[in-house]
């Protein structure tokens, strides 16, 4: 029997659905079109958190303006999703945003076997599009973090144990060129010092669907207060001193300083820093330096765009971020560097 990922009607997690008849014949029992309860689960879980969540908060939205409007969601007609991307357009919202909408709409029919017709949304949304870049719309993104940037926040970040950690959190993050769902889901027995430097094992990603992982080779800082690897040895000597040998690399300090894990600590479970909690981190140290906009992604972008800057060849840069080899989205962080260093102007004798 072969199957279809989709959405639920819970709008809470996929389902698994038959897509193709039995073969003429064949005798089936009622139990063989069926999942297990556990089957099931694991089916849902094959999809990543944030996608699952992306699309019960697109798919949510959609169903109450179709209510609101006197409209049905499912199956939708083509004139339908062109007014809701009207709607969404007239309120505001970026383009990226309703293309994502669009998708989810779109993977939702496809999961609970109805076709659907996107070509008027698509034509709407190009013309919005237009008009969103004309009146100065950009997307946002948020800046590289620059190596002197980068100093200014780890100056920041203080001592004791809490700042040990968030300057742990920063280099790791951007020796890695790391995802923030990747340094959180870190835990301390994925970080090891060897003669060359420093090994993270990082056992799932975003471009790593089969969670095959990958071991990501950090190697030794040319200035001491700057070096991911001497940091993180310290780090991981620290949580030793508290008793913690497992588990979660990253995680909470409490207002006392107590280190989730460790006895009379405030908080319940592992203590696990979520990707939302270290972007906070991020974000609270540049604002103490006076750096805007930088969050947990410039961790990542700026390495990048600096390695790009350096001449580094585009497969290493992807490698070490783990970027598919097909992604654009390294392109843009190494492309702004490229507009400088292979402009043509600088050929011309201007």
């Amino acid at each position: 029997m072969l199957f279809d990922e989709g959405r639920s009607r819970t709008d809470t997690a996929p389902v698994v659905r038959p897509v193709a008849a039995p073969v003429p014949g064949a005798m089936f029992r009622p139990a063989d079109a069926e999942l297990t309860a556990s089957a099931a689960a694991r089916v849902a879980d094959g999809w990543a958190a944030s996608t699952q969540a992306g699309y019960a908060r697109d798919w949510k939205a959609f169903s109450s303006w179709c209510t609101e409007a006197g409209r049905t969601p499912l199956p939708a007609t083509a004139e339908t999703l062109a007014s809701y991307v009207d709607h969404r357009a007239t309120a505001g919202a970026a383009p990226a945003t309703i293309d994502r909408a669009l998708g989810a709409i779109a993977s939702r029919h496809d999961a609970d076997g109805h076709a659907i017709t996107t070509k008027a949304a698509r034509m709407a949304l190009r013309s919005y599009t237009r008009q969103w870049a004309r009146a100065g719309g950009r997307r946002r993104q948020a800046p590289a973090l620059t190596v002197d940037q980068l100093r200014l926040m780890l100056e920041a970040a203080g001592r004791g144990l809490r700042g040990l950690r968030d300057r742990t959190l920063l280099l790791l993050g951007y020796a890695m060129m790391a995802r923030r769902s990747e340094l959180a889901a870190l835990d301390v027995g994925d970080v090891r010092v060897v003669a060359e430097g420093l090994e993270a094992f990082v056992a799932t990603s975003k471009t790593d669907k089969e969670s095959t992982g990958v071991t990501v080779a950090i190697p030794y800082g040319t200035h001491l207060s700057t070096c991911p690897v001497r940091t993180a040895a310290a780090y991981l000597a620290a949580l030793a001193e508290n008793g913690i040998t497992t588990g979660p690399l990253l995680r909470s300090i409490d207002r006392h300083g107590r280190l989730a894990g460790t006895p009379n600590a405030a908080g319940r479970g592992s203590g696990r820093m979520s990707g939302a909690g270290i972007n906070l981190v991020v974000k609270h140290l540049a604002e103490a330096t006076g750096l805007e906009g930088v969050t947990a992604h410039s961790l990542r972008a700026g390495p990048a765009t600096a390695a790009a800057a350096a001449r580094v060849p585009r497969a290493w840069i992807a490698r070490q971020g783990r970027w598919s080899e097909r992604s654009t989205a390294v392109d843009s962080y190494i492309r702004p560097a490229d507009a400088w260093t292979d402009n043509p102007l600088r050929h011309l004798g201007l």
